[in-house]
C-alpha cells in the first residue's frame, strides 16, 4: 500500500513539473475598513500541460507570491480537456462569450502561429495550440477574455466524439464536412 502511495506522489510531482504556468495579470485591490484601507493583491493564472489540458484560476492574498500560489492551485483544480487536431490547432471554428467579452477562434493551417492578443495567447500556449487565429470583441478585461476563451474551448468537439454521439463512423463525419466545404468554395467562386 505504501509503495502505491509513493508512486502516485511521484507521478503527481512529474505532472506538476510538466505543467506550463502563465501569469495573466495581477491587480492591487483595497478593502476599506474603519482605520483606512487594507491593500491586497489578486492574481489570474493559466495552467496547462501543452497537450490539450488547460485551466484558469483566480487568487487573492495580502502578498503577491501567496496570491499567485492560490491562483495556480485553483487553475489546477479547474482543468478541462480540449480536443486538438493533429496536436496543433482546433477542429473547427468556435465562438465564446462571457459578460461583455466575446471571442472568435478559428483553426489555421500549419505555420500560421498564434495570432491572438494578451490573455488569449497565454491560454493557447498553455493548452498546446500552435496555429490559431483569434479575435476578441467587446471587453478587453483579462478576466472576461479568459472566461470567454474557456467557454469557447468547452464547446470544442472532435470528429470522433461527434461520430460516437451520432452512431456513425468518423470517415462519414469528415467526408460530409469536406463536401460542404467544397460546396461553399464553389459558391464563392461563382459569385466572384
Amino acid at each position: 500500500m505504501a509503495r502505491r502511495a509513493q508512486k502516485e506522489q511521484k507521478r503527481d510531482r512529474n505532472e506538476e513539473n510538466e505543467l506550463v504556468e502563465r501569469l495573466v495579470g495581477i491587480n492591487r485591490v483595497a478593502k476599506v475598513v474603519k482605520g483606512g484601507r487594507r491593500f491586497g493583491f489578486a492574481a489570474l493564472m493559466i495552467v496547462g500541460d501543452g497537450k490539450g489540458r488547460v485551466g484558469h484560476g483566480h487568487g487573492k492574498a495580502r502578498e503577491v507570491p501567496e496570491a499567485i500560489k492560490k491562483a495556480t492551485e485553483a487553475a489546477k483544480r479547474n482543468m478541462i480537456r480540449v480536443p486538438l487536431r493533429e496536436g496543433r490547432t482546433l477542429h473547427h471554428d468556435v465562438k465564446g462569450r462571457h459578460g461583455a467579452g466575446k471571442v472568435f477562434l478559428r483553426s489555421a493551417p500549419k505555420g500560421t502561429g498564434i495570432i491572438a492578443g494578451g490573455p488569449m495567447r497565454a491560454v493557447f500556449e498553455a493548452v498546446g495550440v500552435q496555429d490559431i487565429v483569434a479575435k476578441a470583441i467587446g471587453s478587453n478585461n483579462p478576466y472576461s477574455m479568459v472566461n470567454a476563451t474557456f467557454e469557447a474551448l468547452k464547446d470544442m468537439q472532435s470528429p470522433r466524439h461527434v461520430a460516437g454521439r451520432r452512431n456513425k463512423k468518423v470517415s462519414d463525419i469528415i467526408a460530409n464536412r469536406e463536401v460542404s466545404m467544397s460546396a461553399e468554395t464553389s459558391e464563392e467562386t461563382n459569385e466572384g
